[in-house]
């Protein structure tokens, strides 16, 4: 498998204190989807890597895509790269999630699907088997921690890491084929 660098989208906008996941398509500051462009750029530059990029088709991914595309980029669009969809709770306040909704998240941690999302194990999954179309992504925080998770547990609440913060980048090691 190829190497590739991810970067987490930049903040968006209108999700605070709000769970937001791949159902909810918030828009991101058009200047700090520029920001993170400019940086992705000049990694791409720095180490002679081809002007192509992949992103999640949610918004706060895509306008970073779509700034590199003016600057002559090859930007692709992937579905797979879309952030854990948190079913019926995507898009609430997370003051208006029952705290017993909690506790049976955290009963089921790995396999509970948000009544009607995905669950962490699919995330996991999609994560894992996903094939890099180029050596540079953006997508979100669920995403790039499932596929940097590299316990051999499965996960809980105590030993799943929390996300990059926006805007930071992960590099995956190529793997021995």
């Amino acid at each position: 498998m190829v190497a590739f660098t991810i970067w987490r989208h930049p903040q968006p906008q209108g999700a605070e204190g709000r769970c937001i996941g791949g159902r909810t398509d918030l828009p991101v500051d058009a200047r700090k989807a520029k920001r993170l462009a400019h940086r992705i750029r000049a990694h791409a530059r720095r180490n002679g890597l081809p002007r192509e990029v992949v992103t999640s088709p949610l918004r706060r991914a895509a306008d970073v895509g779509r700034w590199l595309k003016r600057w002559g980029f090859v930007w692709r669009v992937d579905a797979a790269l879309r952030e854990l969809d948190f079913g019926a709770w995507d898009g609430k306040s997370w003051h208006d999630i029952p705290h017993a909704e909690f506790d049976r998240w955290m009963a089921g941690f790995d396999g509970f699907d948000f009544d009607g999302g995905e669950s962490l194990v699919a995330l996991l999954c999609r994560a894992a088997v996903w094939q890099p179309l180029c050596a540079l992504a953006v997508g979100h925080g669920g995403w790039i921690t499932a596929r940097a998770w590299q316990g051999s547990q499965t996960p809980t609440p105590a030993t799943w890491p929390a996300p990059l913060r926006y805007g930071e980048r992960f590099t995956s090691a190529p793997s021995a084929a």
